[in-house]
């Protein structure tokens, strides 16, 4: 489940149209696993049922256009989301490209295109829940399989005459390159239709399907482990190539070769296929950044620029975001450095940039990385630094939600509007409820990745940004002329509309949740150094001196006459606002979804400056927004 995900249920409720309409999404989503197996099938056995333009097999053909219009079907049939539509046009030109009998490759190349597009858009179990057991693999196909595959997995099984089509061969790596543990895992489970393969989904339980799965995606590559074990020890790029688990069940040798060479993939994949434990042993951290960087530089060489671009995102994502709170209390302005880099050298691969503008910006990259290594390494941080950090999180995040959440109140408090306070006390309070079961999750039961971290952070500081911009205008509005007595007096008389208190209420929620999910997140990260008691009493400060500084805000806001107040309201709010689009952007950049163009501009993190183009154009815009606006309010001001 992926935290996007879980955000949406904690924070926002769906309400469902009815049982029959969930029953319908359910059925459709139970087809994703099928239909990516199909198109899995389709990538590995079109080739042998047009050669040259050619049929060579009408049968296998007929099969190729039938489960190529099936798994189209069942796409324009899943629960409507922004992906679909993109699903069905690739499959409408994989159809094209089966029906005019392209070539192998393109046919491959693009039914494992959107099989992989399919899992990202409609996610499924895609890992076994814990190492697969080879031995017990070897002793279910010996059991199960041998008989038709053969006892070396070569398809001269003692009944393999008398099966139409034959069996696989398992020992062929080129057709091995093609398939994953998860293809083989799908096959096992869901059978292959008009074939003697039965689905085992009911004879075998999930872990022994993945066991099994696991083993015979490892026949293939025997020869090969040894040199795969020698890689994996000596040679970085490579341990870093695999991260986890989950890679390892999904990655195919044809995707690896990009990287790597195709001797070196089939080696590498064939030892962890039978040595999946030795994934513990997988770098992480700046060794996984600095390994997927190398390897990002290595794909970009072969001419795969979309192979380099994910490894290079990986390298931020998986890599050096996990590291953040530790490397700000160790140095906050190496991690700038870090960021911006990277985000830059992935805007290079993406405009195309020639070879030695990009084996440069790697270089200073690794540079940076070893300086990072040097800090995050070596021994544990100290305990002041471990306070300190703890303490600055906890201020710096919370500073910003509690400016918003002061000057709701002491707005409300000063139109006489103490009935309305409710919501926004509401909205924290439901936002520190969400923050704490975040942290469970966090912590205990699901790894919030560093793509729905950044994605959440930056979504939702651009949410909060335009509810501020809104409010900012509003309450300058108010500040002019005797506008602010017409409203308290109409307001003291009348209900705040509904529309107005679920504002409110989003406002406060929305605003404080933002803040709660990054501090949180950053707590996690800290707690692996072992220094819990140092960590707490950090926060504890923290939350002392948060508390006196809402004290005094809320004191000199009482004292401060309502013009006044609206008008210093108007301008921190407006702050805010463009502050929050700032690190909204710089989010986003941060998870690949905004190019990174560097700017000779001065780092302010906390005014939400960086010296990025992209960010500093946004904030231009939000400042151009509250520049008419508050020019129109003055003119409306002058007019009534």
């Amino acid at each position: 489940m992926s935290f996007v995900r879980l955000l949406a249920v904690l924070s926002f409720p769906v309400l469902l149209t009815g049982l029959s309409g969930q029953t319908h999404a359910e059925e459709a989503l139970s087809l994703v696993p099928q239909t990516w197996q199909m198109l899995d099938y389709m990538a590995s056995d079109y080739a042998g049922s047009v050669e040259n333009g050619e049929v060579t097999n009408a049968a296998e053909y007929a099969e190729q256009q039938e489960f190529s219009r099936t798994a189209r079907q069942r796409i324009a049939g899943l629960p409507a989301n922004e992906a679909q539509p993109g699903l069905t046009a690739m499959a409408d030109r994989l159809i094209g490209l089966i029906d005019a009998k392209a070539p192998a490759a393109e046919v491959s190349s693009r039914a494992h295109q959107l099989a992989d597009a399919l899992l990202a858009a409609y996610p499924v179990a895609a890992a076994p829940a814990k190492l697969p057991d080879l031995a017990r693999g070897a002793r279910l196909y010996q059991e199960n399989c041998a008989a038709c595959h053969g006892a070396s997995g070569n398809g001269k099984g003692s009944q393999a005459t008398t099966l139409d089509p034959p069996p696989i061969d398992f020992t062929n790596a080129a057709r091995a390159d093609q398939r994953s543990p998860l293809s083989y895992y799908q096959t096992i489970s869901q059978g292959v239709t008009g074939t003697s393969m039965q689905a085992w989904d009911k004879a075998l339980g999930e872990y022994d399907r993945w066991s099994l799965a696991y083993f015979i995606g490892a026949l293939a590559y025997s020869e090969e482990r040894q040199r795969g074990a020698a890689l994996l020890g000596d040679d970085a790029a490579a341990r870093a190539e695999i991260g986890s688990l989950a890679e390892l069940s999904r990655l195919r040798a044809e995707q690896l070769a990009t990287a790597m060479g195709k001797d070196e993939a089939r080696a590498l994949l064939g030892y962890l296929r039978a040595n999946p434990g030795e994934l513990e042993r997988a770098p992480g951290g700046i060794a996984l950044a600095r390994g997927r960087i190398e390897a990002s530089l290595r794909a970009y060489q072969a001419g795969d620029a979309a192979a380099a671009a994910s490894l290079a995102l990986s390298a931020y994502l998986d890599g050096v975001e996990p590291l953040e709170p530790l490397l700000n209390a160790h140095n906050g302005k190496l991690r700038m450095e870090i960021e911006l880099a990277m985000g830059a050298y992935r805007t290079s691969l993406a405009k195309k940039a020639p070879i030695e503008d990009v084996r440069a910006q790697a270089g200073r990259i690794d540079l940076l990385l070893a300086e990072a290594a040097a800090l995050t390494d070596g021994p544990s941080a100290g305990a002041l630094t471990i306070f300190l950090g703890a303490f600055a999180i906890l201020v710096r995040e919370g500073l910003e939600a509690l400016l918003v959440l002061v000057g709701l109140v002491a707005f409300l408090k000063k139109a006489g509007r103490h009935d309305t306070l409710r919501w926004v006390h509401a909205g924290w309070m439901l936002a520190v409820a969400a923050g704490a079961l975040t942290w469970l999750a966090a912590r205990y039961s699901i790894a919030i990745s560093g793509a729905s971290r950044e994605l959440t952070e930056g979504l939702s500081s651009l949410f909060a940004a335009a509810m501020l911009l809104f409010v900012g205008l509003w309450m300058h509005q108010k500040s002019m002329g005797d506008r602010w007595q017409a409203y308290i007096r109409e307001k003291t008389s009348h209900a705040l509309g509904r529309k107005s208190v679920w504002l409110l209420f989003a406002l406060a929620f929305v605003t404080v949740y933002r803040e709660m999910f990054e501090t949180i997140l950053f707590y996690v990260a800290l707690w692996r150094e072992g220094m819990g008691g140092w960590i707490l009493l950090g926060m504890l400060a923290a939350v002392a001196a948060l508390a006196l500084l809402a004290w005094l805000m809320l004191a000199t806001s009482r004292r401060l006459p309502l013009s006044a107040f609206f008008l210093a309201s108007s301008v921190l709010i407006a702050v805010l606002a463009v502050a929050l689009t700032g690190k909204g952007v710089s989010a986003l950049q941060e998870a690949g979804w905004v190019s990174v163009s560097i700017a000779d501009v001065p780092h302010i993190e906390l005014l939400g400056v960086y010296p990025t183009w992209q960010t500093s154009l946004s904030q231009v815009a939000v400042i151009a927004l509250l520049a008419a606006g508050y020019l129109w309010n003055r003119r409306r001001a002058a007019a009534g």
